[in-house]
């Protein structure tokens, strides 16, 4: 099962068993919801490929006492609209769970109107949102069911990308791999290369599917018992979360290498999703030769 198909379910699910829980569409996977129409049509909205719409939709459904879920491809639902995601959430003092597929670059065959890497760094502007990235389907239902019960702003960036293994159970840094030479975040679906990447190294590696908030406690317990070299592993925009990490570490000298998807060009070729990520250094060669370099001077550095 996909990252999406358990969307879905768990949506469909959440409807069954209670009736603030409302569905507002903009065409993208509207077909995979056929169960959720069909037993709650007075829930599900579709309102065509209007995206400012679907955002403006899910706010007065909040401002109404619903818990509305919102969905669309990833640049659909956090770039185009971002206006009212701000504006009819955010200073309405409301919120929605909008949920993403796509990620950075899972559809490359369909171009850069599908790619949108700097989505949690838009996000992260807005003030109170919960962000999960899954590394795995089975996480998506752990993390999703979860925000039904409450009111807060979330985003929830689905992918195609996939870890071997869920892993996560709860919020904040989980320690998979202990070692002294520094230590390694890896966010989302980013734990499958980090831990093919750092195999042979004496690296901590810890790993999250929530990446707001930011588990400051987290890391810096694993710095004290390992050492204040840090590489963070995004599958967003290279530096999203660097202003975090220097923020939990103000009172410890550290150095910090942040990689992800690259700021200093955009890739014009459409390509597969693996020549994205190789292009991008996130695969588990790219990413070994940019913390060996970080940490040991030795290595090769992407170009």
């Amino acid at each position: 099962m996909s990252m999406r198909e358990q969307f879905v379910r768990t949506t469909t699910e959440a409807m069954d068993a209670d009736p603030r829980v409302a569905l507002v569409l903009a065409e993208i996977s509207a077909d995979r919801f056929t169960d959720a129409v069909e037993r709650h049509a007075d829930r599900v909205f579709n309102v065509g490929i209007r995206e400012q719409a679907m955002v403006g939709v899910a706010g007065g459904l909040a401002l109404a006492g619903m818990r509305p879920v919102l969905h669309s491809i990833t640049p659909f639902v956090v770039e185009r609209p971002f206006e009212q995601l701000k504006l009819d959430l955010g200073h309405q003092g409301v919120g929605a769970i909008a949920v993403s597929t796509g990620a950075s670059y899972d559809y490359p065959t369909a171009g850069r109107t599908h790619m949108a890497p700097g989505d949690v760094a838009l996000i992260d502007t807005l003030p109170g949102w919960t962000v999960h990235v899954p590394g795995h389907p089975d996480e998506v239902d752990a993390l999703l069911s979860r925000e039904f019960d409450h009111d807060g702003p979330v985003y929830l960036r689905l992918s195609d990308r996939a870890n071997a293994e869920p892993l996560v159970t709860g919020p904040g840094w989980h320690p998979v791999r202990h070692g002294r030479d520094g230590v390694v975040l890896a966010v989302g679906p980013m734990l499958a290369p980090v831990l093919a990447a750092t195999a042979a190294m004496d690296v901590t590696v810890l790993y999250t599917a929530t990446i707001r908030p930011f588990d400051a406690d987290g890391l810096r317990a694993a710095v004290r018992a390992a050492s204040p070299d840090v590489v963070l592993v995004e599958p967003s925009l290279r530096g999203t979360s660097t202003h975090e990490v220097a923020e939990a570490l103000a009172d410890t000298p550290h150095r910090v290498l942040s990689l992800g998807v690259r700021r200093d060009r955009e890739l014009r070729a459409y390509g597969t999703a693996d020549e994205h990520e190789a292009a991008h250094g996130l695969g588990p060669t790219g990413i070994a030769g940019e913390v060996a370099h970080f940490l040991h001077g030795v290595g090769k550095r992407v170009a």
